[in-house]
């Protein structure tokens, strides 16, 4: 007969011993994980950031792009809704001119054919099928006449306005869409300087206050308008309002008084300067003369790293500019700005 003995438990102490070499090898993998994705060095994260802040500021123009577009369809939507509303009463007014003759002929004894004709068929045919059979006046002519294109231009605005609401519809779609994705890289950003010790973000900040506050002496020092032409009263009247913005915070859409993104700084200096510029960098390009680096005068726009941003030149290689998330409207010497691309006249 076979025995039956319970197995043998393992002693405390070995339970203990386990325990304590799976937390070792749990603390040893942990530490492998470490070694294997080191901290990024705090000159690393900067440049990530200054380069998702770039991504985000160009995503920020697309949006102020497709604002724009979705200001001007609201209003020629708008327009056109008023056209076919004047448009449908000018149509009755004239149907009720034919509505008038015909209650007078019936009240006299009978009803002209050519209106009993009109009244029963579709206008848009009735003049083709009342010259046939000769049933028109010349005055009743023209008044269908007016009424047939009266109904032409209904149906095309009806038509035109339409598409511009489908239009409409897909720019409403486009902003959301630019919306979240310079969201999504100031988010990110946001994420790669959290990565950072409070000392090290503090440093960061500290590194861009002194940076602002050397360009902005540097540049103030350099900057003489007097031997440096403006390029015209225009461009002198903007560099002169955009001056008095300096210190003002960057803000992602901001048009000012108190914050402003790049291209909502140069549209109100120019805009206090009499000029109604566009919205964005994509069309500001469109809304002056290009001219090359050289012939630069202050004043002028200055476009940099493939229109994703704008400044006003404020003579001797410096330009005056809202330049990014973080930051503050100052000076800054063109030397730090990336790409050049060309610049703006405005005013001739």
């Amino acid at each position: 007969m076979a025995s039956h003995r319970r197995p043998k438990q393992p002693s405390r102490t070995r339970v203990t011993v386990l325990t304590t070499a799976a937390a070792a090898a749990v603390a040893i993998t942990a530490q492998t994980g470490a070694q294997a994705a080191p901290k990024p060095k705090i000159e690393d994260v900067k440049a990530q950031v200054e380069e998702l802040q770039h991504q985000g500021e160009e995503a920020i123009e697309q949006y102020n792009l497709a604002e724009e577009r979705r200001g001007t369809l609201q209003k020629e939507i708008g327009q056109l809704q008023d056209k076919v509303a004047r448009g449908q009463q000018e149509l009755n007014t004239l149907r009720d001119q034919i509505g008038s003759v015909a209650s007078a002929q019936y009240r006299s004894g009978g009803i002209d054919p050519a209106l009993q004709l009109f009244l029963s068929a579709d206008p848009d045919t009735y003049l083709d099928k009342a010259s046939a059979i000769d049933q028109v006046s010349a005055q009743q002519a023209d008044v269908l006449t007016s009424i047939q294109a009266k109904q032409r231009t209904l149906a095309q605005q009806r038509a035109e306005a339409t598409t511009k609401l489908a239009d409409l519809e897909d720019v409403r779609k486009t902003l959301g869409a630019k919306k979240k994705k310079f969201q999504a890289k100031l988010a990110e950003a946001q994420r790669l300087l959290n990565t950072l010790t409070a000392a090290e973000r503090a440093k960061i900040q500290e590194q861009e206050r002194e940076k602002e506050q050397r360009a902005s002496r540097d540049a103030g020092e350099r900057l003489d308008l007097g031997k440096e032409a403006p390029a015209n009263g225009f461009g002198a009247a903007a560099l002169s309002a955009a001056a008095t913005r300096v210190g003002m915070p960057y803000d992602p859409g901001a048009e000012g008084p108190g914050s402003f993104d790049c291209s909502g700084l140069t549209q109100w200096a120019y805009g206090k300067a009499g000029v109604d510029l566009t919205r964005t960098t994509y069309t500001q390009q469109n809304d002056g003369t290009k001219i090359g680096r050289s012939q630069l005068k202050p004043g002028d726009l200055v476009f940099f790293n493939g229109l994703s941003h704008v400044g006003l030149y404020a003579g001797n290689n410096t330009i005056l500019h809202a330049p990014k998330p973080g930051a503050f409207v100052r000076y800054e010497s063109m030397n730090y700005m990336g790409t050049f691309q060309f610049g703006v006249r405005i005013g001739g």
